[in-house]
């Protein structure tokens, strides 16, 4: 178990670097930086979570160790699926849609039709 600990250590230990790097960068008007952005706060949060498994891996019974470290593990990716999925569908709200600036009409294609055409 101790080859699982430093393993989630590790990860762990990467996951806080690149979101403390992240939420220390400047903030830009690039979609893709700021969808990184948001996933920065979830990272800390995976990071959290496999600390934890890897300390459990270490200091518990062989058996619970494992429960515990796949328990971890699993939250850790969970955590990370949700804030990609939450960060993107912001983004998504955001930008308007590729059609809304053609011709100045408005979002509606019978806008578009009857008063640009």
């Amino acid at each position: 178990m101790s080859i699982v600990a430093v393993i989630c250590w590790c990860a762990a230990v990467a996951f806080a670097g690149f979101g403390v790097w992240l939420l220390t960068r400047p903030r830009s008007a690039d979609p893709a930086r700021a969808v990184l952005r948001g996933v920065a706060p979830t990272q800390l949060a995976a990071a959290a979570m496999l600390a934890s498994g890897g300390t459990a891996a270490l200091s518990s019974h062989p058996d619970t160790a494992l429960v515990v470290v796949v328990v971890c593990v699993i939250g850790a990716v969970g955590t990370i699926a949700a804030g990609c999925w939450q960060a993107a569908k912001v983004l998504a709200i955001r930008q308007p849609s590729p059609s809304a600036g053609i011709g100045d009409c408005g979002n509606a294609c019978a806008t578009c039709t009857l008063s640009c055409g």
